[in-house]
């Protein structure tokens, strides 16, 4: 069962939110049809670059977690993680954005986003050697910058909500850096990171994570608001 570990955290971290997207005050199957191609879209994306870091060995897979099924150099619990953990987030997103206020940070959204973004810019910089700590902070800041240059109306909601999201993020991404473990399911080359770490799991990992979901909710909303007509067989 241990080869299964990766699979299953995968499968339960989607498990909930898929029940409840069929609840009937909730509903959110009904937007599948902007959902699906946004975390298509994204998940080629991220899984292009996690291929081309594992292949420069920034980072691995222990084999004694993952089934051995693999898509390129990539485990096949990789690549769920790009679909299972945007659902739930963008579900966790859809959810909470309804009923969370924004009008504190709604006044205070560009001085925080061009602060952040120029934070990470540098941090980008000063750590430019590291591979994973300089892309996952250029990536994040130049989202965030296109996001409050194009004036996105819920980016304070997302911050909000990714706040709420580092709690079971701890929890998932702990697991799989090594958390309650013998060894890591993920693992970490030392010159691709700076090192500093919460728990097992290396500080790039909130940022890269926020990236990755920020992304898949900014074309989620993009597409819903196209009202892609084709896309409709999944409503």
């Amino acid at each position: 069962m241990i080869k299964y570990t990766y699979l299953l955290v995968d499968l339960l971290s989607l498990l909930v939110p898929l029940i409840f997207s069929f609840h009937p005050k909730i509903r959110f199957y009904k937007h599948w049809n902007a959902l699906v191609p946004a975390i298509l879209i994204s998940g080629i994306f991220y899984m292009i670059w996690d291929s081309w870091f594992a292949h420069q060995g920034i980072w691995g897979f222990n084999p004694t977690y993952i089934t051995g099924v693999h898509i390129g150099n990539l485990p096949v619990e990789e690549l769920l993680f790009f679909i299972c953990i945007p659902y739930a987030c963008v579900f966790t997103f859809e959810c909470i954005a309804r009923i969370i206020p924004a009008t504190y940070l709604q006044k205070k959204i560009k001085l925080i986003s061009y602060g952040f973004a120029v934070a990470l810019f540098f941090l980008s910089l000063i750590f430019r050697v590291r591979p994973y700590t300089t892309s996952a902070f250029a990536l994040l800041s130049a989202m965030i910058l296109i996001s409050t240059w194009r004036k996105v109306s819920w980016l304070p909601k997302f911050y909000l909500v990714y706040a709420l999201l580092l709690v079971p993020f701890l929890l998932v991404n702990g697991i799989l850096t090594g958390t309650g473990l013998a060894e890591p399911i993920v693992w970490y080359d030392s010159r691709g990171i700076i090192g500093l770490r919460i728990l097992t799991i290396p500080v790039e990992d909130i940022f890269y994570g926020m990236g990755l979901i920020l992304m898949n909710i900014w074309l989620y909303t993009w597409i819903r608001s196209r009202d892609w007509r084709i896309l409709r067989i999944f409503s």
